[in-house]
């Protein structure tokens, strides 16, 4: 293997780590994500630093927790003073390519309005504008035919292939190529033109657009070009590649055979609401809301839902898994046949859970659960010895240093993850929350902050008066919330101040003081 090597690294957005093959799923076909985890080492218990795409996305790109990094909530920017481990790479010689969802930038156009009072306030924020224009994921970029030329490096990326937004009518290049190369574009982005189902779960929605004109196609087919032409003559560089899937979040639209390989009866509802010993109040509160028959407050905003809605969801949340799982493959083939795959390390992760039925509850919140706080997370090395399965507890900014270390790189100082290939492990990491909005029944924004151990995971919610305590080894599916429990009182006081220790290393060391006070 060549001294330094590539990396190709292969990101889903909103996919559960017990949604794969490898993973035990009885019913979802990933051949060939099952392939690189049989290769390589898979990791058991691998943690979102959040779970929610903009702030966790930031903490992979730059090995810090979002209250480090400054990308707290969706609809922030990463901050342009910030570096990212892409930027060292492409400082140490790698060519760095970003393929795919980003989302490091807001890529809506939607400007929140807040109520602050009548008064102005002089100075509005603690930090100061970045100097760099922080709409270049927004849709105004992608209105003209030409491909929008991004300001290079893009947090640390020299080539840009931006796929925005989600389902079939994603913006950025992907949009700019497809209507380009398809006569009837407009047709197909119309949603009278939705193809007729008997589908009636939310966001459900049968497009006309054929798979091979999908947004996972696009980043396959620019992932293998971009492949192709790494191989090619004069290509002295190592690569690291960023392959950015922006399925299989929600709305639910696989396209073509995809919408219909898997049966909605096929699947059942392995923690249903009524299973838990006593109901928290977030998960109380969108029961209530769905029997009321309220609707969500924004399409992100997690929901309750009936069996047949949630069964809906699976299924086609399926599709889209498996049309990955394709595309993967195709990535690949053209690793092996373009002869880079020996020299070419793998990763495969995605950016956070979805709730997927976990106890009738559809997408993300601030009620912290293993289904959206657990990742997929597969290394394969073609250096390393045989396949293995690790059971360390790996959090999402140790993707960063772990790249470094793996290509002989050192970090900045002021990165907080750590390789997993240091022989010492975690005893405990931290899992944080922030909403910037209050949702879930909560009156006031919700943040939250966990604490896992292989044995116990441990939720505090700020300002409440209640928490979560739960024994992994006798109740897996987190159903008997212990939290109040007196014979569990001196693992709760364990953990909250493990919870505390972490909460105290949340400083940001960087910059180092080089001089005497």
């Amino acid at each position: 293997m060549a001294e330094r090597p590539n990396v190709l690294m292969i990101i889903c957005d909103q996919l559960r780590a017990d949604w794969l093959g490898y993973a035990g799923h009885p019913h979802v076909r990933t051949p060939n994500i099952d392939t690189l985890a049989a290769r390589g080492t898979r990791f058991t218990n691998g943690f979102v630093a959040t779970p929610v795409c903009m702030p966790n996305r930031a903490s992979i790109m730059t090995g810090r927790m979002p209250s480090v990094h400054g990308l707290r909530y969706n609809g922030c920017t990463l901050p342009a003073r910030v570096n990212t481990f892409v930027d060292v790479l492409r400082s140490g010689g790698y060519d760095t390519a970003l393929i795919g969802k980003s989302h490091l930038e807001p890529f809506t156009g939607i400007r929140r309005v807040y109520d602050d009072g009548d008064e102005p306030v002089p100075i509005p924020e603690a930090w100061n504008d970045d100097d760099r224009d922080p709409t270049n994921e927004e849709p105004d970029r992608f209105e003209a035919e030409d491909d929008y030329r991004y300001p290079v490096p893009y947090y640390g990326f020299d080539h840009v292939d931006m796929v925005t937004d989600h389902g079939d009518r994603a913006n950025g290049h992907y949009r700019q190529w497809f209507r380009r190369t398809v006569p009837n574009w407009r047709e197909l982005f119309d949603p009278a033109n939705e193809l007729p189902h008997s589908y009636t779960c939310p966001q459900a929605y049968r497009t006309p657009i054929p798979a091979n004109l999908y947004p996972t196609a696009y980043v396959a087919d620019r992932a293998s070009r971009y492949l192709e032409r790494a191989a090619g003559p004069g290509s002295g560089q190592p690569f690291f590649a960023f392959v950015s899937f922006p399925d299989p979040h929600h709305p639910f639209n696989p396209p073509g055979r995809y919408w219909e390989m898997y049966e909605p009866d096929a699947f059942e509802i392995p923690i249903r609401s009524g299973d838990h010993v006593s109901p928290p109040p977030p998960l109380s509160w969108c029961l209530r809301a769905r029997d009321a028959g309220e609707e969500p407050s924004t399409p992100q905003s997690a929901r309750a839902e009936s069996d047949r809605h949630i069964r809906e969801a699976m299924a086609l949340s399926a599709g889209m898994i498996t049309m990955i799982d394709d595309a993967v493959g195709q990535i690949l083939d053209t690793l092996r046949s373009t002869g880079l795959a020996e020299d070419t390390v793998v990763l495969f992760t995605s950016d956070h859970g979805d709730y997927l039925g976990d106890s009738h509850l559809l997408l993300k919140g601030a009620w912290s659960r293993d289904s959206i706080n657990r990742i997929p997370l597969v290394w394969v090395d073609p250096d390393a010895s045989g396949p293995e399965v690790r059971d360390d507890l790996v959090s999402s900014i140790d993707i960063a240093p772990t790249i470094l270390h793996r290509v002989g790189i050192r970090p900045y100082h002021g990165m907080q993850g750590r390789s997993w290939m240091d022989s010492d492990s975690r005893d405990a990491l931290l899992i944080e929350f922030n909403d910037p909005t209050a949702r879930m029944g909560f009156s006031t924004p919700a943040r939250v902050r966990t604490v896992r151990t292989r044995h116990h995971s441990l939720a505090l919610y700020g300002d409440q008066d209640w928490g979560e305590l739960f024994d992994d080894e006798s109740d897996p599916n987190h159903l008997n919330n212990l939290w109040d429990s007196a014979g569990h009182a001196k693992v709760k006081t364990t953990l909250l101040e493990q919870l505390g220790h972490l909460l105290t290393a949340q400083m940001d060391e960087s910059p180092r003081a080089l001089r005497q006070a």
